[in-house]
């Protein structure tokens, strides 16, 4: 019997400048398009402030973690940054593993990441 394959959700919202990306779900190669989407679609100059919360994922994969890498120098060419908050046990030690815990800022909280802006 296979495992049905659960789409991840993608919400987003503004708090002051800094935009919100909150992701439930797995984060794998089925889903980078969409998050590249909206990653293509939501940062430029004028909106380069980006914190992605990853609260609702459960599982990461190398592609996501490629568009996440993609993501940051994007917001950065453009003069922001993005943050990440909220990775659940098993996502931080994929950070932790792949030492891209030393290469983004990861916070805790969504108030503590849109605040470190």
């Amino acid at each position: 019997m296979m495992e049905k394959q659960t789409q991840m959700e993608l919400k987003w919202s503004e708090q002051n400048d800094v935009r919100i990306l909150e992701l439930s779900g797995r984060f794998d190669a089925y889903e980078v398009p969409a998050v590249s989407d909206w990653i293509g679609e939501h940062i430029d100059a004028d909106h380069a402030k980006v914190v992605i919360n990853l609260h609702g994922v459960n599982f990461i994969d190398s592609t996501a973690l490629a568009i996440l890498v993609k993501g940051m120098k994007h917001c950065r060419q453009q003069g922001g940054d993005l943050h990440l908050c909220n990775l659940d046990q098993a996502v931080r030690i994929i950070f932790e593993l792949t030492r891209l815990d030393k290469a983004f800022n990861i916070y805790d909280s969504v108030d503590a990441a849109t605040g470190a802006f």
